[in-house]
This record gives C-alpha cells, structure tokens and sequence, in this order.
C-alpha cells in the first residue's frame, strides 16, 4: 500500500520582499493557488491540511473552492520553521544563514519536523492521497527525510509558490520522490519564490 503526500507550497505572499513574517497572498499569488487547483483536480484526495499561516491558508481555502470534496484541516506540524541546525558535516558556506537563528528556534523546529515525520512519513494500511499546504523550508525537510540525507541537507533545496513536489511512502521499501517542484501548471509569469527564475 502508498501513501501519496502531495506538498505545496502556499502561494506568492503580498509585500513578503519588505520581510513581513506572514500576510496575505499577493494577486499573483491568488492565481498560482487557482492554477495548483485546476492541476490537482483529477486526484482522489482522502485528506488536506495547512500550515495556519495566513499565506498558507488563504492558498488551502482557494484550493478545496475547486476541490469541493476537500476541506484542509490546520496542523502547527506545517508551520514554517528551521527544520534542523548545522552540524559538523554542513559545508561551511551555509553557516552565515544561522547568524540570525536562535538555538531555540533550532530546538522547535528539529521537534515540529520529528513529529511531522510521525504523522505523514509512515505507511499507510491503504492507499491515501494527501495534500499538505506549507512553507519552503519544510517541504525542503521532507525531501531530505525521503532520501535518508543529513538533517541539514534541506539547505538549498527550494520549492515555487504552489510548486508541486509527490512523495509515496511505502510499506517495505523506503520513500520515492515521485515528483519536485513541479511548474508544468504555471506559466512563466507565475513562477515566483526560486532563488534563480525558472522561466521554462
């Protein structure tokens, strides 16, 4: 049996280059959540949850609006967070980025993301279709935790605005990334929050 995560992150957030921690979504934003609605239309979704961040939630309400069958329900394990702190095996080029973090907030995300796992990185006695709505570096994590990489290694793994990344989570054989960052649904214009533009 497969457990299918389907993880998006929330749409283009208004004003989020002036540094606000969370708002609404932008015009632009409000379009990506419809597209990534029309694209998942087809799948049989058994469940939905959202980070309660306002960004995150407004893309989830946009959503189930064009999957009728859906409602999301909010978890705190979708919050954004540090997923994880350096350790001694990190390249030392990412270690500028925990100038600013407090080992608090390392603390918490490193037991958010432990209790995400729990919740949606183990196999299921059926097949189940769930999406997760969410924040970049969290999808990050679970790319990470499907390839048995190093805690750090959500580093540098980036996702769009309602940019599409599947992972099946099997019984007897370790998880496959199915599908990462998927933008076949936006066009050009739409393709927002990549550190480097994806145009194609």
């Amino acid at each position: 049996m497969s457990r299918f995560l389907y993880l998006v992150r929330h749409g283009e957030q208004r004003d989020a280059e002036f540094g606000l921690p969370d708002g609404p979504l932008s015009p632009r934003g409000v379009r990506q959540a419809r597209a990534i609605a029309e694209r998942l239309g087809g799948v049989p979704f058994d469940a939905a949850y959202t980070s309660p961040l306002q960004r995150a939630q407004e893309t989830a309400k946009i959503m189930t609006e064009r999957l009728p069958s859906l409602e999301a329900e909010p978890s705190a394990l979708l919050m954004d967070c540090i997923p994880a702190g350096p350790s001694s095996d990190m390249p030392h080029s990412f270690e500028s980025f925990f100038g600013g973090v407090t080992p608090e907030e390392i603390d918490a995300g490193e037991a958010q993301m432990a209790d995400a796992f729990s919740e949606w990185m183990t196999p299921s006695r059926e097949d189940r279709h769930e999406l997760l709505i969410t924040h970049n570096f969290v999808i990050a994590a679970f790319v990470a935790h499907a390839f048995g990489a190093a805690p750090w290694r959500w580093m540098g793994v980036n996702q769009a605005n309602c940019g599409l990344t599947i992972i099946r989570v099997r019984s007897a054989k370790p998880p496959v990334l199915l599908t990462h960052n998927d933008l076949g649904h936006l066009p050009a214009e739409l393709r927002t929050g990549l550190p480097v533009d994806q145009p194609y």
